[in-house]
């Protein structure tokens, strides 16, 4: 049996709930109070500005993220890449990302970064492992200078999948793109 979440948790889980819910805008004090189910005064002990609640709830996304990508792109370097498992690998991050609510809050906390430049440090935390795990797909794939193209494979996935959530269309032609950019390089 797993022991709940402590206090400070539930409220990190409230505020991304929340920025998911209604952005940054939405995060008051008594509102993640009454989320997190616990009292107002816990809310600004644990966090005494709500800078430090949104740095606090991007770095346990990105903590979270990053070892689910570090794990995939562990993977990928250990079982071998074809264009199948390129395809599944890129449909396994695209898609293993719900966009509820506390997936949706990441996108909300990275344009609030390009607000805050005290946020920008997690934001990159983050990018840096999207970024490794599409270096590590795109050499499996045998792409020349996979290094380099990785930010801009990254940068198609969030865009297609931004895409996605605004429209409410799936993104089901995301590992197209991702796979023609990795052809368009092999043969570069």
């Amino acid at each position: 049996m797993s022991k709940p979440p402590g206090t400070r948790q539930s409220i990190i889980d409230a505020v991304l709930r929340i920025i998911g819910e209604d952005g940054v805008a939405g995060v008051t004090n008594r509102r993640i109070a009454k989320e997190a189910k616990v009292s107002l005064g816990s809310v600004t002990y644990h966090f005494t500005t709500q800078h430090e609640m949104l740095r606090e709830s991007l770095l346990h996304f990105v903590a979270e993220e990053t070892r689910r990508l570090t794990e995939l792109a562990a993977q990928c370097q250990t079982d071998g890449m074809d264009a199948d498992r390129a395809a599944a690998t890129v449909g396994q991050v695209a898609w293993g990302t719900p966009f509820d609510s506390r997936h949706i809050a990441p996108f909300e906390l990275y344009v609030q970064a390009g607000r805050d430049e005290r946020l920008r440090t997690a934001a990159t935390q983050c990018f840096a492992a999207y970024d490794q795990l599409a270096a590590r797909i795109l050499t499996g794939l045998g792409v020349p200078d996979a290094e380099r193209l990785a930010s801009t494979a990254v940068a198609l996935v969030f865009g297609l999948q931004l895409r996605s959530l605004a429209t409410g269309l799936p993104a089901e032609e995301l590992v197209d793109a991702i796979m023609l950019l990795a052809r368009g390089a092999q043969h570069a």
